[in-house]
């Protein structure tokens, strides 16, 4: 059972990097592919609908800025906090969003950030995690202990290898 919601890319901020990224780049869609060319992919997370890109499907590889959208919505201040990194998306509108059970993206042994941020958007503390194999539990015990600091007002989970955006959870 998962405790908490792992959010993906909100539809609005969706249409807006399949035009412009938000580093100001254009999208360059292209079809996955699993034979090791340039377009290789299959497999890489998508943050639009948080499941796994499957050989033919149309995706952009864009620049993403997480906190930065959700300060906008909120009137947060995160200065220097404010990333923008690389995330796949689908090029056109996705197909099936991820329904669960559990947290995507959470293969046993993977290694993991839990980003935490105050309502201001300043990183105020983060943990690493290794995924256990019960990785639903692994999840809600991270998430929660970040939520136990009631300073906390939302976390990002990370991948440790690339630094790479996979999810957000916000204080229920």
């Amino acid at each position: 059972m998962t405790t908490y919601t792992p959010l993906p890319i909100p539809p609005d901020a969706l249409r807006e990097l399949r035009r412009t990224d938000d580093a100001g780049r254009p999208a360059r869609p292209f079809t996955a592919r699993a034979d090791g060319a340039p377009t290789d992919s299959v497999g890489s997370p998508l943050r639009c609908c948080l499941r796994s890109v499957q050989p033919g499907e149309r995706i952009a590889l864009v620049s993403y800025a997480p906190l930065r959208r959700w300060a906008a919505a909120t009137g947060a201040e995160p200065g220097a906090y404010d990333e923008t990194g690389p995330v796949f998306v689908h090029a056109d509108r996705c197909p099936a969003p991820w329904t669960g059970p559990g947290y995507p993206f959470a293969r046993p042994g993977a290694l993991r950030a839990a980003r935490r941020y105050d309502s201001a958007g300043r990183i105020v503390g983060g943990r690493l995690f290794e995924i256990p194999e019960d990785a639903g539990a692994g999840f809600d015990r991270i998430i929660g202990e970040a939520f136990a600091d009631p300073a906390v007002a939302l976390v990002h989970i990370r991948a440790v290898e690339y630094g790479c955006f996979h999810f957000e959870v916000r204080r229920p």
